[in-house]
């Protein structure tokens, strides 16, 4: 359940922690004809970086220059929020980050484990997100389309959208 006091008070914090409760979120590079596709979030507050693995010989990795744009879509795990994350992508094989987010799910998808030679990262460097946190109280969410629809000057209050800029 999506805290709207977090996501007024501590929305860098909350959005950090929605990333970590998911399996995935759909991540795309800005201006690109190719879709956004699934992949798995690990997210490094310390340096507002999102990292994911994958092979070195995708259309993805393929379509990363130095300078690329991405963006990185969650839905929170109870559908309360959402949040899009954008800043410049890069590829990486950093070997301290693999052996930090390396798990058995992922050891499924690469015949010679962290030897692989087609294993690879990305890195998302976040400088920019935005956020929105909404209620999942059905009895909050009624009151307020009730007094909206009675008070033509109310909007009703369900929810939080907050802009995020990272350094």
């Amino acid at each position: 359940m999506a805290s709207l006091t977090e996501a007024r008070e501590q929305p860098a914090r909350q959005l950090f922690e929605e990333i970590d409760a998911i399996h995935a979120g759909m991540l795309g590079i800005e201006g690109s004809s190719m879709h956004m596709q699934p992949m798995a979030p690990h997210a490094d507050r310390k340096t507002n970086t999102v990292w994911f693995f994958t092979r070195n010989d995708t259309d993805l990795v393929k379509a990363i220059r130095p300078g690329t744009r991405a963006h990185f879509c969650v839905v929170g795990k109870n559908h309360d929020y959402h949040a899009c994350l954008a800043g410049v992508i890069e590829v990486r094989k950093d070997t301290a980050k693999i052996d930090e987010y390396w798990s058995a799910v992922t050891a499924a998808w690469y015949e010679h484990g962290k030897d692989d030679p087609a294993l690879t990262l990305l890195a998302l460097h976040v400088d920019d997100a935005e956020i929105w946190a909404s209620t999942d109280s059905s009895l909050k969410f009624g009151w307020e389309i009730a007094k909206a629809n009675l008070n033509d000057e109310k909007m009703p209050d369900v929810g939080v959208k907050q802009h995020l800029t990272f350094a």
